[in-house]
């Protein structure tokens, strides 16, 4: 399908093990909204679809990791491609779904901040000396 092949070229782009198809069906759901639209950008994403599964020899979806990688190296830089990778950090990344995968725990504004709301949450990383971190100044 349309959409799956989207998904795929986003996973393609942006490639990330944990966050779910569900994440990567918004991409393909935004770049519809997209496309109805406008005619002429349903008809360069139809295009730009149809191309990568000629590329793959029949699937796009269906196409090794690697295979897909060079496809869309092929088409950097055309509208179609830049099209769908302009939609992916909206579309994969601000959004529930992708906070939740990638630890992010929203916005601050509405609950005073990051100062004292996880600011210093940094578990991947040893624990900075208390020289690095003086006390905000407030003055």
């Amino acid at each position: 399908t349309e959409g799956g092949t989207l998904m795929a070229m986003g996973r393609t782009l942006n490639p990330h093990k944990k966050p779910p198809d569900a994440v990567y069906a918004l991409l393909a759901k935004d770049l519809d909204a997209k496309a109805a639209g406008a005619a002429d950008t349903a008809s360069m994403l139809r295009g730009g679809i149809a191309g990568l599964d000629t590329a793959a020899g029949g699937s796009f979806v269906k196409a090794s990791p690697a295979k897909r990688l060079a496809i869309v190296k092929g088409i950097e830089g055309s509208t179609f491609c830049n099209t769908v990778r302009g939609q992916c950090s909206p579309s994969l990344y601000d959004n529930a779904m992708a906070y939740a995968v990638f630890g992010y725990p929203g916005s601050p504004w509405e609950k005073g901040g990051y100062i004292t709301r996880g600011f210093q949450d940094l578990k991947w990383l040893p624990a900075p000396p208390v020289a690095a971190s003086p006390p905000p100044y407030f003055g």
